[in-house]
């Protein structure tokens, strides 16, 4: 009796080890199982997001905040190469006009540039999409310049290279150190429902007066108007608004 005990003891005890194993490797296999799919999900869940948020940035872009690049000189100190701007695309919609001195991003297509063919449809739709989220430069068409005069302003640069608007010296501190109003004299009305633009760095900018004798007379029609150029963005060092004048004449 002594002797089968264990024995009996040790047979129920073989089964037990057995099925504890195959417990730890079947539980094994499920825990792996469950991790790839927690992981699968994980990458679909963040894919969703990165989608998602792409979205929202470029519905951000179309009808709020639009980041801009700038690619020239021509609005320097103001603005610098590689700044980006935030432009606000709400500051004209309701009602608003834009004012002297604002710092406007604008379509120049009929104004500062001809007409042309649309090109490629999907490459502009991809350098659009890439521009809106600021990544790329913007369109060829499209310039950020100051407001100097709006409909019904007579704009004048006197023998002293300083403007007038309506008879009045402009107070402009925001000029380039060293340049003057305008190097080229001219004297012009503004038509109703358009924009007398310049850059601040005079010497470097291609803006009204450089459009005076071809069609549209270098006037940028208001709707052409993107937004105001509000914010400086990028880089964080030049953090900060955008200095307009508010219509300030000296």
């Amino acid at each position: 009796m002594d002797t089968e005990a264990p024995h009996t003891q040790r047979g129920h005890s073989s089964p037990d080890e057995g099925e504890g194993r195959s417990r730890f490797v079947l539980s094994g296999t499920v825990s792996a199982s469950g991790s790839g799919r927690a992981g699968w999900l994980t990458w679909r869940r963040a894919g969703l997001l990165g989608v998602a948020c792409t979205v929202f940035l470029l519905l951000l872009s179309n009808f709020v905040l639009q980041p801009f690049l700038i690619p020239s000189r021509s609005m320097e100190p103001t603005l610098e190469v590689g700044d980006r701007v935030l432009v606000n695309k709400l500051a004209y919609r309701f009602g608003d006009r834009p004012e002297r001195g604002d710092v406007v991003v604008f379509d120049g297509t009929g104004s500062f540039v001809p007409q042309g063919p649309d090109g490629n449809p999907v490459g502009r739709a991809v350098h659009g999409a890439a521009s809106a989220l600021g990544l790329a430069e913007p369109s060829d068409t499209d310039f950020a310049k100051r407001v100097v005069g709006v409909g019904g302003d007579d704009v004048a640069c006197d023998e002293n290279g300083r403007i007038k608007v309506n008879g009045v010296p402009l107070d402009e501190p925001y000029l380039f150190p060293g340049d003057s109003g305008s190097k080229v004299p001219f004297r012009i009305v503004v038509p109703l429902g358009t924009l007398w633009v310049m850059g601040d760095h005079r010497s470097q900018s291609r803006d009204s007066r450089d459009h005076l004798g071809e069609p549209g007379g270098g006037m940028v029609p208001v709707e052409k108007v993107i937004g105001r150029a509000d914010w400086i963005g990028w880089p964080v060092s030049r953090w900060g608004g955008v200095r307009s004048t508010g219509g300030r004449r000296g």
